[in-house]
């Protein structure tokens, strides 16, 4: 008994070693850079603009994403500009869209919603900024070789678990962004729901009460009728 005891123990203390190396090297991993990337929900006022900044490194690559959720008409402007004070996309009164920047500058880039055309009605809206850095990762294969060399780590192909690491890691990422829009289309069909719910329960209602407007006016015309002729008639 004491012996499977031990046996066993050995086992789940193998399982512990192998799972903390496995959660250090993602760490290594995945840990190569501070994460730029940005995903924001906010309330755009009615008759106003809001602008955010992303600061970016020269020859990165920027993707933003924006999308309408929630307000009437679902759609507001869209303005990317440049550190330099170049506008680079100008949107107007769009519900979504996908825009890229290839290679991008040093300094901030800023990011303007406007909803200045709608003067009663806020706007939600969700919007995503991507960043691909080459800084962060241009030392990770150079820190990999050198943590081989020093270590003789000959057993273990550190390139092919670090390429497979990083296919999971974009993998996971690109699953995450999905995720996201899909809530975001999610988000937006239920306002529309709710939104044409309330349209057809207020016709409905406003239906209702013309016919029942309509039908008191005929039945008291129809009394009134009966009665000027038995008055006639006496």
């Amino acid at each position: 008994m004491h012996c499977g005891r031990s046996m066993m123990d050995q086992e789940v203390s193998a399982q512990l070693c192998f799972l903390a190396c496995f959660i250090l090297t993602v760490d290594l991993t995945l840990g190569l850079g501070p994460s730029q990337d940005m995903e924001f929900t906010f309330l755009l006022p009615a008759a106003s603009t809001e602008c955010f900044y992303q600061t970016t490194s020269r020859n990165d690559s920027m993707r933003v994403e924006y999308q309408v959720i929630a307000g009437s008409g679902l759609d507001v402007g869209f303005a990317l500009i440049s550190p330099s004070g170049h506008r680079l996309v100008s949107d107007f009164r769009r519900s979504d869209g996908i825009h890229m920047v290839d290679q991008t500058e040093d300094g901030d880039y800023r990011l303007c919603f406007d909803n200045s055309f709608s003067k009663l009605s806020e706007k939600m809206v969700l919007f995503e900024v991507l960043i691909n850095s080459q800084s962060s990762t241009g030392r990770g294969p150079d820190e990999w070789a050198d943590m081989a060399a020093t270590e003789s780590m000959v057993e273990y192909e550190l390139e092919d678990i670090r390429a497979k690491m990083d296919s999971v890691y974009k993998h996971l990422e690109r699953s995450r962004q999905v995720q996201t829009v899909l809530r975001a289309f999610e988000a937006r069909d239920r306002y529309l729901l709710e939104d044409n719910l309330w349209r057809v329960s207020f016709w409905s209602c406003l239906n209702l009460l013309v016919m029942l407007t309509v039908a008191v006016a005929q039945i008291y015309t129809l009394r009134r009728l009966f009665d000027d002729t038995k008055r006639t008639r006496t």
